[in-house]
């Protein structure tokens, strides 16, 4: 991924203002949980947005409320953060215009994602989410896994936080879940195990 000229290095005790990154969350799993708790820990407000907010199908199988628990119930410990939506706009000049309203003024901006850096890299600092989270707190781990495990039945559970697993099963957001999108997700694996 191309960074902007002004990447920064991060140490453990650095400590910034304003952090903001925009991700899915959905459903937030054990890969997310420790760079949630990062920006928290890194900033004196993080601002956390739930991308394609608009959306809700097969890769955002969640609503937005259901998305803003989950990242609640990790975040208990904590309440230096604001939840932003941020809906897709299929723009994206408007997109990056849009988030730079939502989020103003920046330290770092928090992206995994290359088209996102690209869009946003003349505006803020940009950094991966591994900078920001201590090697023995990095899990391997991404949202189409842990969509996958779903539809596959209970395996999702050891790759989400507890608190985080409780939720969904106390709303009964897997059954649901499996039965919206179960097989259009092992369908779409099938087929990319093929290709």
């Amino acid at each position: 991924m191309k960074m902007h000229p002004k990447q920064a290095i991060i140490h453990p005790s650095d400590h910034f203002e304003r952090l903001g990154m925009v991700a899915r969350w959905r459903p937030v799993h054990l890969g997310q949980a420790p760079v949630l708790r990062a920006l928290c820990r890194h900033s004196d407000h993080a601002l956390i947005g739930i991308g394609s907010s608009n959306r809700y199908n097969l890769r955002n199988p969640f609503t937005i409320e259901e998305t803003c628990d989950m990242i609640n119930l990790v975040l208990a410990a904590w309440e230096n953060y604001t939840l932003i939506p941020v809906p897709d706009l299929d723009d994206g000049p408007r997109w990056r215009e849009m988030v730079l309203n939502l989020f103003g003024p920046l330290d770092l901006f928090v992206t995994d994602n290359p088209y996102v850096a690209s869009l946003l890299e003349k505006d803020y600092t940009i950094i991966r989410p591994v900078m920001l989270v201590p090697d023995d707190e990095k899990v391997p781990i991404d949202g189409t896994l842990v969509r996958r495990e779903m539809a596959r039945g209970d395996g999702w559970r050891r790759l989400v936080p507890n608190e985080v697993a409780d939720y969904i099963s106390d709303h009964q957001l897997d059954e649901r879940f499996r039965r919206q999108f179960g097989l259009q997700t092992l369908a779409l694996d099938t087929f990319i195990e093929r290709n």
